[in-house]
């Protein structure tokens, strides 16, 4: 059984952990990488659909989701979107800007992970794949790993062992019980990034339908998160980047037990007004053989034209034997459909679907080097702190900027460490 002392020991092989690794061994430490996984980076190729969307230019408070929005704009700011643009450029990665979402120019995710591992090899990082660790303890003034290979010391260790999101990815929420045996608390994780549930019968109807509209989700009646963009209709709910972008609060709210709803506005470009006219405009000019199915289809798909007519039991119906007085009226319930199909939530997809977690480590028990306000030298990085981003790049941003400023800061202490006790 092998038994080998480091500086800095980094817990996970993700993008936050590659990066702690790197910031920490540039600054002169002899780092490690305890991965249980046995391919170290294998998240970051799944990212962007593959093509690893790794940063994006527009940053701010309203990007991240965090109890104290201000600490995350910190570390942001130590190690920002175009510091991680000149990064990867200096690895080797050119990028493709598309306003201001930022991809590797090959359009391929391992750009990113090949960069990484190869700049950890040339800085002589040791990275132990298939680590099963039993147990992190601190004593004598270092980390102590009891693993399954024989036994790790540290001066520092980084936690960087992401959260639940992906378990394929290795993601299995191990970090959550070393945090704790640290006496930190962790915010109970729930799956964001994710699909909405929802019980609706029309949502068999339209499965697989795309449309561009605007989902807002309603929580004890109060509208807390909305986004546009495309939704796809599934028989279990909403799926597409606005449903993922609101999940987190459907997530949160379910759990805490309150009442979710979500509404579809399938013309968000369109006022409710400017619907009512244009509808006019058509029901002055249908045929004798037009139906409401056939009107609104020049709106909307066919599928949810069939749907919203359904909710009116028109089916084919013709609209001249429809008597005028009941056509205005319905004229004014489809432009309020059009614009608001509600329907309740019932659950988020789970973490197997999830691209990140909500919850974990406080930030209020960091500090702004992402150090432990427990444990000295304990660093932490990535998902597994209480920090979540919007789809666009937000969440690897997160974990460049964290493993950046945690692999500095453990290296800085374990340097000067290292000469003190030299003295």
């Amino acid at each position: 059984m092998k038994q080998k002392t480091y500086d800095v020991i980094v817990v996970g092989g993700g993008a936050a952990g590659l990066m702690a690794a790197i910031h920490a061994a540039s600054g002169g430490a002899h780092t490690a990488i305890l991965d249980h996984h046995e391919v170290s980076g294998k998240k970051i190729l799944a990212t962007g659909n593959g093509k690893c969307n790794f940063t994006n230019l527009m940053q701010g408070e309203s990007y991240y989701r965090c109890d104290t929005p201000a600490f995350v704009l910190h570390i942001l700011e130590q190690f920002s979107a175009e510091d991680t643009i000149a990064f990867f450029r200096e690895l080797g990665v050119m990028t493709r800007d598309r306003q201001g979402y930022c991809y590797p120019r090959s359009g391929q995710a391992s750009a990113i992970r090949n960069a990484l591992l190869r700049k950890a090899e040339k800085l002589g990082i040791e990275i132990h794949n298939g680590i099963g660790i039993r147990k992190i303890i601190r004593e004598n003034n270092r980390f102590s790993f009891d693993t399954k290979s024989g036994s790790f010391f540290s001066t520092c260790c980084i936690l960087a062992t992401g959260g639940m999101a992906s378990p394929k990815s290795g993601s299995d929420g191990s970090g959550y019980i070393y945090a704790k045996s640290f006496g930190h608390t962790v915010k109970k994780p729930l799956p964001a990034l994710t699909a909405l549930m929802a019980e609706a019968n029309w949502l068999k109807e339209t499965t697989g339908v795309r449309a561009d509209a605007t989902v807002k989700l309603y929580v004890d009646g109060s509208c807390v998160a909305e986004d546009t963009g495309e939704v796809q209709m599934a028989d279990y709910g909403i799926s597409g980047i606005p449903a993922f972008q609101v999940s987190r609060y459907a997530a949160v709210a379910l759990d805490r037990k309150q009442c979710v709803t979500a509404t579809l506005d399938f013309v968000p470009e369109y006022t409710e007004e400017q619907l009512r006219d244009f509808l006019k405009q058509q029901l002055d000019v249908a045929s004798a053989e037009e139906s409401w199915k056939m009107l609104l289809s020049g709106i909307v798909n066919e599928k949810i034209a069939s749907m919203l007519c359904a909710q009116k039991h028109l089916g084919e119906r013709k609209i001249a034997s429809i008597p005028k007085a009941k056509n205005r009226q319905l004229l004014r319930e489809f432009a309020d459909l059009l614009k608001q199909v509600k329907f309740p939530i019932t659950g988020v997809r789970g973490f197997q679907f999830a691209q990140v977690t909500c919850g974990g480590i406080p930030v209020t028990e960091l500090t702004k080097q992402m150090e432990s306000e427990r444990v000295e030298g304990l660093y932490f990085a990535g998902e597994i702190v209480d920090v979540d981003g919007m789809c666009g790049g937000y969440n690897l941003q997160w974990a460049w900027s964290g493993g950046a400023v945690a692999g500095t800061a453990a290296a800085e202490k374990s340097v000067r460490r290292k000469r003190t006790d030299a003295k």
